[in-house]
Order: C-alpha cells, then sequence, then structure tokens
C-alpha cells in the first residue's frame, strides 16, 4: 500500500544573492549617471567594464540591467532629455530669467556632449525604430521655449527671439569637430549667444 505523500518542503535556504529592490534601483541609477559621464568624456571608445567597475558594480550586474549597449544608451538618453527638461523648472525658481536661460543652455552643450558620444548606438536605435526618439521629440524645445518666453517678459533679452533658431544654433555644437577644446568652444558659443539675445533687451536700453 503506498504511503501518504510526503509534504511539500519548502526552501529554508536564505537567498543571499538577492538584493532588496530599492538597492537594484540604486546601482541602476548610479549605472546611468556613470555612463552619461563616461559617454561625455570618451564617446564611442567607453567600455561597458569601466562603467560598471566606477559604478562599483560587477559586470554581471551591468547586463542584467542593460542587456546590451543599446539598452543602456537608451536609458541614459531617456534620462538626460527628462533631467534637461526637469532643470527649465527648476533654475526658473532659483535664477533670473536671463541668467536661467543661460545656465540650461551650458546644460543643454552637457547633453549635447552625451548624445555625441552615444552616437553610434543611437543610429543603431533610430534604424531599429526605437520609440526612443518618439517618445522625446519635441520636449526640449518646449523647455527652451518657456525659458526663452519667461526672459523676454521680464525684459531681459530682446522681444524678437525665435526659440527654433536659438535651438539650431546650441544644436549647432553636435557637428563641431571632435578635439580637446570642444568643450571650451560650445560654452564659448553660449556666451555669444547669450550677448546676442540681450543686446537691445528693454530693460538694457532703459539703462
Amino acid at each position: 500500500m503506498a504511503g501518504k505523500p510526503l509534504p511539500e518542503q519548502k526552501d529554508t535556504v536564505p537567498n543571499e544573492g538577492r538584493r532588496p529592490r530599492a538597492d537594484a534601483r540604486r546601482n541602476r541609477d548610479k549605472l546611468i549617471e556613470v555612463a552619461a559621464q563616461a559617454f561625455a568624456s570618451h564617446g564611442t571608445v567607453t567600455s561597458l567594464e569601466d562603467i560598471a567597475r566606477q559604478a562599483g558594480v560587477g559586470i554581471g550586474t551591468l547586463y542584467r540591467h542593460f542587456p546590451s549597449r543599446e539598452h543602456l544608451v537608451e536609458a541614459v538618453y531617456r534620462h538626460e532629455v527628462e533631467a534637461l527638461c526637469d532643470a527649465a523648472g527648476e533654475l526658473s525658481t532659483k535664477l533670473a530669467p536671463d541668467q536661467a536661460l543661460e545656465e540650461w543652455m551650458h546644460r543643454f552643450v552637457g547633453y549635447i556632449a552625451t548624445k555625441r558620444g552615444m552616437a553610434d548606438s543611437l543610429r543603431i536605435l533610430l534604424n531599429s525604430n526605437s520609440k526612443l526618439f518618439a517618445d522625446s521629440y519635441g520636449r526640449v524645445p518646449v523647455a527652451l521655449s518657456g525659458l526663452i518666453a519667461q526672459a523676454v517678459a521680464a525684459g531681459s533679452i530682446r522681444t524678437d527671439v525665435d526659440s527654433t533658431d536659438v535651438l539650431h544654433a546650441l544644436s549647432g555644437t553636435y557637428s563641431m569637430p571632435n578635439s580637446p577644446e570642444w568643450h571650451d568652444r560650445a560654452r564659448r558659443l553660449v556666451g555669444l549667444l547669450m550677448d546676442g539675445l540681450r543686446w537691445g533687451a528693454p530693460k538694457t536700453e532703459l539703462r
């Protein structure tokens, strides 16, 4: 006579390798932060192993979050767009309108530097019909347009400013020759743009 089936045995060995969800989230955020800096500084030669090491995690952890370089690039790009757009509102509450605009433009240069460093992978994502660009398209122009409108209303920049023209001028830094002086040249361009925007502003004319 067959005996009664044994009760199902529960696994009593603790899973020591499993990290809390909050810890995993911190690892992911740190990987994105380090990757953004690495792509901006070193471009396409950036090693995923170096990114993992600088983030304080193993390469296995990186691949668990981002199975390929393109997955990491997509996450970095989304983060950079969101941070740039969020900065518009934050700067508006802390600085005068023209100063907020100028600081945002400098941050835009940093965004472009990271984007240049991910160029090859971004092209792959574009060719694969990723939703990446569809989701982020239009957010950056809206952020810039709002900052310009506030500076115009405050009388700190000229009134005939077209935000699309300003964005095209800033975006020109993407195609500037890749050299050690790139960042300095891009920052000087921001200074020139701001000089032009402030020239003829109502507040300036009243002085």
